[in-house]
């Protein structure tokens, strides 16, 4: 059986910061575990409450996340699509880190 080749990653997602602090924190731990479970999480760096450079659905702060992780090539489509799902998720990226 060939070995699983773990790309690294850095994805940063901004919660919408109207939300309370027990839904934030909510909506981070759900994002953390789905990488843990799917990947080997690096680092999680946690930016806080910023103002947006623009706004975003009528929001002017974000609550800012920058995460390091390591995974097989297909999991960052199917992050991207829980990110998407997800109400209180203003932006996210995800970028493939050369090695």
């Amino acid at each position: 059986m060939a070995e699983k080749i773990l790309n690294s990653y850095e994805t940063i997602f901004i919660i919408d910061a109207s939300l309370d602090e027990e839904s934030v924190t909510a909506l981070k731990d759900k994002f953390i575990s789905l990488i843990e479970k799917n990947g080997e999480l690096e680092s999680v760096d946690e930016w806080g409450k910023r103002k947006l450079a623009y706004e975003i659905n009528d929001k002017t702060e974000g609550v800012y996340y920058l995460v390091n992780f390591k995974a097989v090539s297909e999991f960052p489509k199917e992050l991207e699509r829980q990110y998407k799902i997800t109400d209180g998720i203003l932006r996210t990226i995800v970028i493939r880190k050369d090695a």
